[in-house]
């Protein structure tokens, strides 16, 4: 199996790390989607029931407990939950990649230490299986919000490209993690931590124009606001991404993957030392 490494300096060094091996990445990631759903009594039908429970619970706490003022075109329970729900899709895209990171590469020490094997896939198969399950939860969310709203707008099949931002950022910070946590294993804990942090300063229970004026510009520095509102605009308004913040949050996303992928194949030298 070939271990080529994609020179750091060709522009699409992150597109070609897994255009080179994504007969390898889709293995590796169909495996862990079936493996993860194995044994099970009710199979692979729990990658779509947890996203209908999850979106029965969030009408019932958030859509007739908690309601938050959204300049949104809702007027009931369930279809305040497709709101959170939404958001909730770009965050677990984002976490389950990053959560995973700083102990991808420990989790795999025979592939570093015995076998040549292209280290750099291991953030695109998570990437990817993550993907599958933020799929199954879209299908879900357009499926109740087309039964609950009628037909949604012609722009939900904008979805998969309002995600790219969030993947790439998501790429280059797995990367640098995977790395990290080859040296520092308590960085998991860290990231724990951090992550729930970010849940809250995302806009996912509550909108951008709930913030006070003076933290709202603040909020937008998140990369995932962004995409959160822009896959609710998309859903439930028929609006297009704003284009210009759009194209920068792309160019900084790339900007990020880049850097994490040049991180990872410059340290990787040393992970069979430290393990």
């Amino acid at each position: 199996m070939s271990a080529d490494r994609v020179p750091l300096a060709d522009p699409r060094a992150v597109p070609l790390s897994l255009w080179r091996h994504r007969e390898l990445v889709w293995q590796l990631a169909r495996r862990e989607v079936v493996a993860r759903y194995r044994g099970t009594m009710l199979g692979m039908f729990w990658a779509f029931g947890v996203p209908l429970l999850m979106l029965a619970i969030y009408t019932l706490v958030f859509g007739m407990v908690f309601r938050v003022r959204w300049e949104l075109p809702i007027d009931d329970g369930p279809s305040f939950a497709l709101i959170l729900f939404a958001g909730l899709v770009v965050y677990s895209l984002f976490s389950e990649c990053v959560l995973r990171a700083p102990t991808l590469v420990l989790a795999h020490a025979t592939f570093v230490k015995k076998i040549v094997f292209p280290l750099e896939v291991l953030p695109w198969v998570t990437m990817a299986t993550a993907l599958f399950h933020a799929g199954v939860s879209l299908v879900v969310l357009v499926a109740v919000r087309a039964l609950l709203q009628g037909p949604p707008p012609w722009t939900v099949v904008l979805l998969p490209v309002i995600l790219v931002p969030c993947i790439l950022f998501t790429m280059g910070l797995s990367w640098m993690l995977a790395s990290l946590g080859v040296f520092f294993r308590d960085l998991a804990q860290t990231v724990g931590l951090l992550t729930m942090a970010v849940l809250f300063l995302s806009p996912v229970f509550y909108p951008v124009s709930a913030l006070p004026e003076g933290f709202r510009e603040w909020v937008w520095l998140n990369p995932l606001t962004a995409p959160i509102e822009h896959v609710r605009a998309a859903l439930f308004l028929g609006e297009p991404p704003a284009w210009g913040l759009f194209c920068m949050a792309l160019a900084i996303a790339y900007g990020v993957a880049w850097a994490g992928l040049a991180w990872f194949q410059r340290t990787r030298g040393s992970f069979a030392d430290v393990l």
